[in-house]
């Protein structure tokens, strides 16, 4: 029987430590942020779409999109936000289920990476969600070091996601990463083991 884990946390809360344990064991992995990538490339319909919701001005002269100027936008602006998430979302999920069905003929277990896991509602298509988890505090200086971002640019990203007690809360398993990342690794490694998932 094959499992499909949703690993989600928060910005800065070191997902991407957790997801790489899984790499580096040989498991798939379906990475939203590189979906949400594919979709807005150059001649792709999700690009065209977020030019005709935000118009030109989100573009570099070679018409590719430019993340940062669009950041900028919907960072500071919740409702532009929600209407980017609305824009890409159909493009994203569509691509995700996709991939879902292709690597599990492949592998026992799936590994779908996804920071906007319960906003999007994605835990309805994994079988079990695993919570990365850092306290906000912590959350709050790792991202203003790790982006060099001020305080406030910093809380405004947090803000933009469910807070990270909330998915704790909501999650099937938690994974501390207050610790070093051997810490972290130890954690999926029993979890791999416990639940009899080897390497692909």
């Amino acid at each position: 029987m094959g499992m499909v884990l949703g690993v989600t946390g928060g910005i800065a809360t070191g997902k991407s430590t957790v997801v790489n344990v899984f790499r580096s064991l040989g498991f798939p992995i379906v990475d939203a942020d590189v979906i949400a990538r594919e979709v807005v490339e150059p001649g792709t319909p999700g690009l065209s779409e977020v030019v005709s919701v935000f118009g030109t001005d989100i573009l570099n002269s070679d018409n590719s999109l430019n993340r940062k100027k669009l950041g900028t936008v919907i960072f500071s602006n919740k409702q532009k936000r929600k209407l980017l998430n609305k824009t890409l979302s159909p493009f994203i999920k569509k691509t995700i289920l996709t991939e879902i069905e292709d690597k599990k003929k492949e592998s026992p277990l799936v590994i779908v990476d996804i920071p906007l896991l319960y906003e999007g509602g994605y835990d309805k298509f994994v079988d079990q969600v695993a919570v990365v988890y850092v306290p906000e505090n912590i959350q709050l200086i790792r991202l203003m070091n790790r982006d060099n971002l001020t305080e406030k640019e910093a809380l405004n990203r947090i803000e933009s996601q469910l807070a990270i007690e909330e998915k704790k809360k909501l999650a099937d398993i938690v994974w501390d990463n207050q610790g070093n990342i051997q810490d972290t690794k130890k954690q999926v490694e029993n979890w791999i083991s416990q639940n009899g998932f080897f390497k692909v």
